[in-house]
């Protein structure tokens, strides 16, 4: 099933995006940056996991749910243009291409991560979901990639470099930096599938699971894994010096805390199993894009 929704959906989720982006971006080149890095591709983990989540509940992708999933989509890519520029990790290679920096220089890279950033929050704004939705899956966005989420969990990944922090200290940095953002594609798909408050919060349980499991994964990656599969650079985080799970833990601890996270995601999948609707196969399916391949 998640096959499918990859291959049929998320090309209509692309769609909202850049339909979004011809209609309302004035300048050119600005539109051309922005597109850049939105059509460069990526798994788009955090729209398919908005879909997933409406789909296991048995509702509809409707145009709002997959606008939703775009605006999620846009701000995550915003994040990767202001993460690869020279100020912070200073990477060449983003999703198998060059970083948006390198093809059209600094100012325009922050400007087009601008864009998106503010675009995303307009486009959640103009869907056709009732307004107490919509404040709220706007209020839950900003807080989840704002000064209380990922741009929070930034600034302590960019602090924690050329230091290794505690166990406790990282795990807030990852909840921060890549759990908000995911743990918020799980609870946006519950609130467009109209669940009860005691399924968001397993929801949203469910998601610090996998943003864990899913920085502890990248984490090792950069270790083991090679560019030309990533489509990113490898090695970064020792060349910048910064706190991993496999550096404070070593590759075997590491993975060990992976299997914890995932093990611990599929028992809430099963708690979720319990309630009405819903259908754990989707879920199940997603938690196997978080293991490591050996």
């Amino acid at each position: 099933m998640l096959k499918e929704l990859s291959a049929e959906e998320l090309p209509r989720v692309e769609k909202e995006i850049v339909d979004f982006i011809n209609t309302y971006t004035t300048h050119e080149e600005l539109k051309e940056s922005m597109l850049y890095s939105i059509e460069a591709g990526g798994k788009r983990i955090r729209p398919l996991i908005v879909l997933a989540t409406v789909k296991a509940f048995q509702k509809e992708l409707s145009v709002p749910v997959r606008q939703i999933a775009g605006a999620l989509e846009m701000i995550h890519t915003y994040s990767l243009i202001h993460d690869d520029l020279p100020a912070m990790d200073n990477d060449d290679l983003r999703r198998g291409k060059p970083t948006n920096h390198k093809v059209f220089g600094d100012a325009l890279a922050i400007l087009a991560g601008d864009g998106l950033l503010t675009g995303a929050f307009q486009l959640i704004s103009e869907t056709t979901l009732s307004p107490s939705e919509n404040v709220l899956l706007i209020q839950l966005l900003a807080k989840s990639s704002g000064i209380g989420g990922m741009v929070a969990g930034q600034a302590g990944d960019m602090a924690a470099e050329k230091r290794h922090v505690p166990l406790n200290d990282l795990k807030l940095i990852h909840r921060e930096k890549t759990g908000a953002l995911l743990t918020y594609a799980f609870v946006a798909g519950g609130i467009l599938a109209n669940q009860t408050e005691y399924v968001i919060q397993l929801l949203e349980k469910l998601g610090g699971h996998i943003g864990l499991a899913f920085q502890i994964r990248d984490d090792l990656l950069d270790v083991v894994g090679n560019a030309e599969e990533l489509g990113k650079q490898v090695g970064q985080d020792e060349k910048l010096d910064k706190s991993t799970y496999p550096g404070l833990l070593g590759l075997d601890g590491a993975k060990q805390a992976l299997t914890d996270e995932l093990r611990q995601a599929k028992a809430v999948v099963q708690q979720l199993a319990k309630t009405t609707d819903f259908q754990p196969k989707v879920f199940e399916e997603l938690l196997a894009l978080f293991t490591l391949k050996e």
